[in-house]
C-alpha cells in the first residue's frame, strides 16, 4: 500500500503537521512518501493508493503553491487516473477564524472532481472527540509578532490529530486495497 503526502509550507508550520500525518500513515506495510510541493511530481500519483495533501490557508483557500500543483492534474483527471484512490486533507491557519473549514473544503473539491474517496476524522477517533475536525485536520498556529520570535509550531495535540488522520487514511486504504 502506497500513500503520498504532499504539502506546501512557507515557515514550517504546515511542514510539521505534514510530518505528523506521514508518521501516522506509516503503519503495517504502508510505504509513505512525504514531499514538499516543490519536489512533488503529479505523475507519481498514478502509482499510489492514497493521497493526502495540505497547505497553509490563505484567506480561506488553498495556498498558491499547492493550487499550482493541483492545477497540473488535468491530464490525470481526463484519464480517470485518480478515480477510487483515497484522499484526505490538512491545513494550518494563523488565526482561529482564519478560514480553516473553507480551506479544507477547497482542498477536498479537486479530490471530488477526480473521483477520489474522501476520508475525514469521525467523532469517535479519540484525538478528535473534543476537537471536531471532520473534514480533515485544520489547526491554528498564531502569527509570530516579530521576525525574531520563535515559531508558533503545532503543539502535541495538533500533531496527534495529524497522526490520527494519517492512521485513518492507512486503515481505510488497507481495507479498500485488500485483494
Amino acid at each position: 500500500m502506497k500513500i503520498y503526502v504532499v504539502y506546501d509550507s512557507e515557515n514550517g508550520h504546515t511542514e510539521a503537521l505534514a510530518k505528523a500525518v506521514a508518521e501516522g500513515a506509516a503503519v503495517d506495510d504502508a510505504e509513505v512518501s512525504l514531499r514538499h510541493v516543490r519536489e512533488a511530481n503529479v505523475r507519481d500519483l498514478v502509482d499510489v493508493d492514497a493521497i493526502i495533501w495540505g497547505c497553509p490557508g490563505h484567506f480561506g483557500t488553498i495556498s498558491s503553491g499547492l493550487k499550482q500543483w493541483i492545477d497540473k492534474l488535468g491530464y490525470l483527471w481526463a484519464k480517470g487516473a485518480l478515480v477510487g484512490k483515497v484522499g484526505a486533507v490538512f491545513c494550518t491557519t494563523a488565526t482561529v477564524h482564519g478560514g480553516i473549514e473553507m480551506t479544507l473544503w477547497n482542498l477536498i473539491t479537486p479530490m471530488l472532481h477526480n473521483g477520489m474517496i474522501i476520508v475525514g476524522l469521525p467523532g469517535n477517533v479519540p484525538e478528535n472527540v473534543m476537537y471536531g475536525s471532520y473534514y480533515g485536520v485544520g489547526i491554528t498556529c498564531p502569527v509570530e509578532l516579530s521576525p525574531d520570535a520563535p515559531l508558533n509550531l503545532p503543539n502535541e495535540q495538533d500533531l496527534a490529530l495529524g497522526r490520527a488522520l494519517g492512521r485513518r487514511v492507512a486503515e481505510v486504504t488497507a481495507k479498500l486495497t485488500r485483494r
